[in-house]
């Protein structure tokens, strides 16, 4: 019997918060919009930020584990002699040799020569040399190992594409300082409109607020619903700014389906995981909670005192 005593009880007040956080949405009329919308902006901005970060990094990743060095070595040395050498170095992912045979025959194919063995007495021997393609564990190794190589014996010439991948770690930094910024100046905005906004339906429920004061409720159950409110502000704007940018997400995979080769594997490539796609929507809900609790606790306390 206490038992269902107790339910009964936590069910009648579940009831009231409900009840008393919609009759507060409806006291907030336009100015709901205004605290919504403004979370929006602030979440789908972030989320946009924060999806382009984690595309750029792995960017970066893809990069990094597909720029190759390629390793030329002095004429007379072989690959198989010194590739087992750079295979030890610990950033080393992968080695690949080239002889100068296979290259040759590779350039001669390219030119569009028939005869392989006639364009090979015309120059009187073969002018490559052997080449090793190393791929580096991540792109942040490449100049280090480069280094390394460059001192074994036997290598001529070291060469690797550093400027593109240093450029896209720039913008990637650049991007998350810039982002930052950004996310620090809306939330304060978006805290201080829902701030307002709490307040703005206190005021008008002052009479019934007192009532409920002057019949013994405590601050805490009087406070619960306008903090209930401005927790829903913030997942209404998570649930929209997610909806906007999965819209644009399926835009722009659609838009790159006819596109070249190069761009469509890009776009493959920048792809977010199962894991990010599940994550955030749950981050931009999180974080539109957060800030509408905020906003929502700043006003009950300012009313309070």
């Amino acid at each position: 019997m206490e038992i269902q005593y107790s339910v009964l009880k936590l069910f009648n007040k579940l009831d009231y918060l409900l009840k008393e956080t919609i009759l507060g949405l409806q006291r907030g009329g336009w100015m709901n919009w205004a605290a919504v919308s403004t979370v929006t902006v602030l979440l789908f901005l972030f989320g946009m930020s924060l999806q382009t970060s984690w595309q750029l990094e792995k960017l970066l990743n893809q990069f990094g584990n597909q720029l190759e060095i390629s390793v030329y070595l002095h004429p007379g040395d072989q690959a198989e002699t010194i590739s087992p050498l750079v295979a030890k170095i610990p950033e080393v992912a992968d080695v690949k040799t080239i002889t100068k045979e296979q290259a040759w025959t590779k350039l001669v194919q390219e030119m569009g020569i028939s005869d392989l063995e006639g364009a090979t007495k015309q120059l009187g021997e073969n002018p490559l040399v052997d080449e090793i393609k190393v791929k580096a564990q991540n792109s942040s190794v490449v100049p280090t190992l480069a280094t390394q190589i460059a001192k074994l014996s036997g290598v001529d010439t070291v060469q690797y594409v550093d400027e593109a991948v240093r450029r896209i770690g720039q913008l990637h930094q650049g991007l998350n300082w810039i982002s930052l910024t950004i996310t620090i100046i809306l939330t304060i905005t978006a805290i201080a409109v829902t701030t307002t906004t709490i307040r703005l339906i206190v005021i008008a429920r002052r009479r019934e607020i007192e009532i409920m004061q002057l019949m013994g409720a405590t601050s805490a159950w009087v406070h619960l619903p306008f903090i209930l409110q401005g927790i829903v502000f913030g997942l209404l704007g998570g649930a929209i700014a997610w909806s906007f940018i999965n819209l644009i997400q399926q835009f722009l995979s659609k838009l790159l389906t006819n596109q070249p080769e190069f761009i469509q594997f890009l776009a493959h490539g920048i792809q977010l995981s199962t894991s990010q796609t599940l994550l955030l929507p749950l981050i931009l809900l999180s974080f539109g909670g957060a800030v509408g609790f905020i906003g929502s606790l700043f006003a009950v306390q300012r009313f309070a005192k």
